[in-house]
């Protein structure tokens, strides 16, 4: 896996239930490369910092394999890396191989796989329709956030190597089926329940679920 773009936001104003909010969805490459620390990308935009950002969200990775299937359904936005709100885009990326907890060596930061995207309407404004929600989730490839293990700086063209695989099996995509599925899979439940990696304010939603 490489990094193919570093991205950063700035706050946009957008209207929403006939209110005025902001978002720091709309990122766009920066040549200058990203600092991670270990609860956000430095000068980047987060607004929403309970559902964004902190030890378990610091940064937001994509898989750049993926834009031209989102391009074919939206031909007429102005694509550039960062669309889907990433912090780095990422090519070889595939969820379903990478396992919660995996560690990674990203440039001079090293960073560990913590829990897949949720979609909200931010990414909604950002594609103009929340139409894309659905589609989201249907397309079943979330990105991932990671946690930062050493904090240090990633720019275009860096490597990613991994440096351990996580012994529990849970994939990110997994996870992220088993956010939306009404009935849990107690296999792949059990795996969640059992990863420390996972958040435990997740752990704690997804108790009732067990049998």
């Amino acid at each position: 896996m490489k990094v193919i773009a570093t991205n950063i936001g700035t706050p946009k104003t957008f209207t929403w239930n006939g209110a005025e909010e902001q978002t720091g969805i709309f990122k766009y490459p920066t040549s200058k490369g990203l600092h991670l620390t270990k609860n956000d990308v430095k000068g980047d935009t987060v607004i929403d910092r309970v559902h964004h950002a902190g030890i378990n969200k610091a940064c937001y990775l994509f898989s750049a394999d993926y834009y031209s299937y989102w391009k074919e359904l939206y031909p007429n936005h102005e694509w550039d890396w960062g669309m889907f709100g990433e912090n780095l885009t990422v090519s070889g990326m595939d969820e379903s191989l990478i396992r919660v907890g995996d560690i990674y060596k990203i440039g001079e930061t090293t960073v560990q796989v913590s829990q897949p995207r949720e979609p909200c309407y931010k990414l909604g404004i950002r594609f103009g329709t929340q139409e894309i929600l659905r589609q989201f989730i249907a397309h079943n490839h979330p990105g991932t956030y990671v946690k930062i293990l050493e904090e240090g700086k990633v720019t275009a063209g860096a490597e990613v190597n991994l440096l351990e695989k996580s012994t529990n099996p849970l994939t990110v995509q997994q996870f992220y089926e088993l956010m939306f599925q009404k009935e849990k899979p107690q296999d792949i439940l059990e795996l969640f329940m059992s990863n420390e990696s996972v958040p435990q304010y997740k752990k704690d939603r997804f108790k009732k679920y067990l049998k």
